[in-house]
């Protein structure tokens, strides 16, 4: 089942991947779920990224993506799966900047990070070792299939 993914720039396009793009990295980070899902993606540059790194998570520098899980409405049993899923935030400007330190493709940095926001949004984390270890897998897994080296 494909998701729905909606795909907003806040930010010059030059250089982000089509919305088509995105649409597959989340489709493959979604491969193995068999209900529907919705998924909102907006590009931002880093004014924009660095507000919103501020005000949800106290950092005050723009990051290369956010994820912002869908909140489950009360008393809805856990039985019922909401499609919508959540949205992501991507700063294109980190992004960039990132995959030139790390000497990366842009468009598989990209990827990478549309697939951890999308991990994020379904309950993965990173933040014991046993986590990231499982993510960073994961994560790797999924770029493999869409011909994408390891990015770590």
């Amino acid at each position: 089942m494909e998701p729905e993914v909606s795909v907003s720039y806040a930010t010059a396009r030059t250089g982000v991947p089509s919305a088509a793009s995105f649409r597959k990295w989340v489709a493959a980070a979604l491969a193995d779920r068999d209900a529907p899902a919705e998924v909102a993606i907006r590009i931002v540059g880093s004014e924009e990224g660095r507000e919103l790194n501020r005000q949800y998570r106290g950092r005050d520098y723009a990051t290369n993506v956010l994820s912002f899980p869908a909140e489950r409405p009360e008393g809805l049993p856990e039985e019922v799966e909401l499609p919508y899923l959540g949205d992501l935030v991507v700063c294109a400007d980190v992004v960039a900047r990132e995959a030139a330190e790390q000497s990366k493709r842009p468009l598989a940095h990209y990827a990478h990070l549309t697939v951890h926001g999308v991990l994020h949004l379904l309950g993965w984390d990173h933040l014991e070792d046993a986590e990231a270890e499982a993510m960073e897998a994961r994560e790797r897994q999924i770029l493999a299939g869409l011909g994408i080296a390891d990015p770590y």
